[in-house]
């Protein structure tokens, strides 16, 4: 399983949802959409700011981060951000990878 924080932004209609249904019915929503995606959700949180939630899922693969992305997005309600998150000792294993790189210019 890969691990994702996702971070989303409500719009005005959106929250609208959020206050009339509540946040814990939204975390059931996202923890069966991930259920449904062969993943888990570690986390969900509601925040203050500019982005109102993170949340923390372990699914299979890109591809069904990706999906979960393009689903919410496509909703119109909710803008969405995924960042890909590694352990460190995935970051130990990629420092130790050989690459051959050029720079610009040279």
């Amino acid at each position: 399983m890969a691990k994702y924080l996702i971070i989303a932004s409500y719009t005005a209609d959106g929250m609208k949802g959020v206050i009339d249904k509540g946040g814990t019915a939204r975390r059931e929503a996202v923890e069966k959409l991930v259920a449904d995606l062969g993943g888990t959700c570690e986390s969900f949180y509601f925040a203050f700011g500019e982005d109102d939630a993170y949340v923390t899922v372990d699914v299979p693969d890109n591809t069904a981060a990706a999906a979960i992305g393009m689903t919410v997005g496509a909703s119109g309600l909710v803008r969405v951000r995924t960042v890909v998150l590694m352990t460190p000792e995935e970051i130990d294993k990629a420092a130790k990878t050989q690459v051959a790189y050029r720079p610009p210019g040279s």
